[in-house]
């Protein structure tokens, strides 16, 4: 209820900062936007413990209004569609209102929203050691104000090598499809794509199988487990149990390859199937790093929280230099 009351932003806000001032990279505009509110702050620079949990779930209640504005925004200017700005309902869940705000007709279903929320649930934390939350740590405990801290925590997450993640498992799933004919593809044809992902032939040529393996899930990600469930729900719901029956063969076909290529297969993480999820919701991938970070906001107020109840010093992490010693020469003889 706290969170729901913290939803209506001032329309001056969305409409000159927003609407005026489309961004090309959503990202960036929300930095952008996370910023600019430090100015509808009477107090912005209060870091104690009460006021950073205040700020904080204002922030979680606007930023998935302010994600959905930016991308019509952006869309509009860029991509010349049709404009539609829709209000938050302080009814709904912060799930249901991003579903109502990013559609033209506001319609969703109750599994629709279910699976959502559940996707903002499985990535709302992953301890203190990921990229942005440590970022988000590290900012705070300057005690900079927790504009700053956000804003900082967004830039990690923007990189694709931490929040962008499950674009690249889409992607390479768009790359797969087109080798293997589509859907119905056999068991052999996705094996062969595998084998290619895996040689460096298909997609990047990194070699990777996106969606598969984790610095801290070694054995099995829990979080993918829960979210494959909840999108078999859904996707009998619009009947795309067809769609969901490859990525599941895919995950079967790919671990029995890594077993086989490199003798242990790595166990599938939460992007595998965050993409299809999102696919499945309609949701644009443009949106997939800005809805991550709706979600793990949570995790980086707690955090930041956590950091000034129980330590409170400035986060300086060690260094150590391991280049060769050289003697120094006088700038007249170089």
């Amino acid at each position: 209820n706290v969170v729901r009351h913290c939803y209506t932003i001032p329309d001056e806000f969305v409409e000159m900062n927003l609407l005026r001032l489309p961004g090309k990279n959503l990202m960036n505009k929300l930095q952008d936007a996370v910023l600019t509110l430090y100015n509808y702050d009477d107090d912005p620079d209060n870091i104690d413990v009460y006021q950073t949990l205040v700020k904080g779930v204002n922030l979680l209640a606007k930023l998935p209004s302010i994600a959905c504005y930016a991308y019509q925004s952006k869309v509009h200017y860029y991509d010349r569609e049709s404009l539609f700005i829709h209000y938050a309902n302080p009814e709904y869940s912060i799930a249901e209102n991003f579903l109502s705000l990013l559609r033209k007709d506001q319609k969703f279903t109750s599994k629709e929203a279910n699976l959502l929320d559940t996707i903002l649930m499985l990535h709302a934390d992953h301890g203190g050691g990921n990229n942005s939350t440590f970022t988000n740590v590290v900012i705070a405990s300057t005690g900079t104000d927790i504009y700053s801290t956000v804003c900082g925590g967004i830039g990690s997450l923007k990189g694709p090598r931490h929040g962008g993640a499950n674009i690249k498992v889409a992607e390479m799933m768009d790359a797969v499809l087109a080798e293997t004919g589509g859907y119905d593809a056999d068991d052999k044809k996705i094996r062969q794509a595998v084998e290619k992902l895996m040689a460096g032939e298909l997609y990047d040529r990194s070699g990777l199988v996106y969606g598969f393996g984790h610095a801290v899930y070694t054995v099995s990600d829990p979080r993918a487990e829960v979210l494959r469930a909840c999108c078999m729900e859904v996707a009998k719901e619009q009947k795309h149990t067809r769609e969901l029956d490859f990525y599941m063969r895919f995950e079967r076909i790919a671990k029995e390859v890594m077993e086989e290529i490199k003798g242990k297969a790595l166990p599938t993480n939460v992007d595998f199937y965050s993409g299809f999820a999102y696919g499945m919701l309609r949701i644009p991938r443009d949106l997939y790093t800005p809805l991550f970070v709706c979600s793990r906001v949570v995790g980086w107020v707690a955090h930041n929280i956590e950091n000034k109840l129980y330590d409170g010093r400035i986060m300086r992490p060690a260094t150590k230099y391991v280049g060769d010693s050289m003697d120094y020469v006088p700038m007249s003889e170089r």
